[in-house]
C-alpha cells in the first residue's frame, strides 16, 4: 500500500523506532469513578518509520458491520494479532514488553493481543463505546494504545454525559487507559473536516482467564 504524509520533523526515517523510557515519564490523569488514563508522549521516537512499515507489511482490511436493515463499512482498515501471534514489526514486540514490565504484569492485566485500526483521512473514525475487554466484565482493565503517523484527537468522556476530554495522538505518543474505564467511560476518534494526515493505532489489550 502506498500513502503519503506529512513525517515529524523530529523524526528520521531511515532510523529504526527506538523506545523512550516510561519510568518517571508518565503522566496519570484520574478520570472518577475509579477510572484513570496515562499519557507518555513521544515515547516512540523515529515513530514515522514505524508508521511506514506498518503501512506495508500488515494486511489490512476493510471491517463490515450490520446497521439496521443494511450492511455498511467501517470507516477505517483494520487488522489483529492474538495471542501468541507474529507481530508485523519487532518494535511491537518490544513495547509489548515494555508495558507489561512497567504495570507489572497483574492477574488478568498482561498485555497479549494487539488490534491495529489505521485511520486513512479526516474522514476514516471510530464512534463512541468501551472496548470489549472491559465491556462483558465487571472488574478493571487496562488497554494500551500506540499512535504513530499525524495526531488525531481521542475523545473521552463519562457514560451517561459529562466533560468530554480530547487528546491528540500521534507520532509515537502513547496513551493507557485503566481502572474502570472501559466500564464507566467511553472514548472516540471522531471524524473531522479539517485537513489531517493518516494515523495508525495499535491498541495492546489482555486476554481475561475464564
Amino acid at each position: 500500500m502506498s500513502i503519503t504524509f506529512q513525517a515529524s520533523i523530529f523524526d528520521d526515517l531511515t532510523a529504526d523506532p527506538e523506545l523512550n523510557p516510561l519510568t518517571g515519564f508518565v503522566t496519570r490523569i484520574e478520570l472518577g469513578e475509579g477510572a484513570w488514563l496515562d499519557i507518555r508522549p513521544g515515547w516512540v521516537t523515529n515513530s514515522d518509520a514505524l508508521f511506514e512499515r506498518l503501512v506495508d507489511r500488515v494486511s489490512w482490511k476493510a471491517d463490515t458491520v450490520a446497521m439496521y436493515d443494511r450492511v455498511v463499512e467501517v470507516p477505517r482498515l483494520v487488522s489483529w494479532y492474538g495471542a501468541g501471534s507474529r507481530f508485523p514489526d519487532p518494535s511491537l514486540f518490544d513495547a509489548q514488553a515494555n508495558l507489561n514490565d512497567y504495570y507489572g504484569r497483574p492477574k488478568d492485566q498482561v498485555f497479549e493481543t494487539a488490534g491495529l485500526c489505521f485511520y486513512r483521512t479526516g474522514d476514516d473514525s471510530v464512534a463512541w463505546h468501551g472496548d470489549r475487554v472491559g465491556a462483558g466484565i465487571d472488574r478493571d482493565t487496562m488497554v494500551a494504545i500506540l499512535s504513530v503517523g499525524a495526531a488525531r484527537t481521542l475523545s473521552l468522556r463519562p457514560k451517561g454525559g459529562g466533560l468530554t476530554r480530547k487528546f491528540p495522538l500521534g507520532h509515537g505518543d502513547l496513551v493507557v487507559m485503566g481502572g474502570s474505564a472501559q466500564r464507566t467511560h467511553e472514548h472516540a476518534i471522531l471524524k473531522t473536516k479539517q485537513a489531517v494526515g493518516p494515523r495508525i493505532s495499535v491498541q495492546f489489550r489482555p486476554v481475561w482467564s475464564k
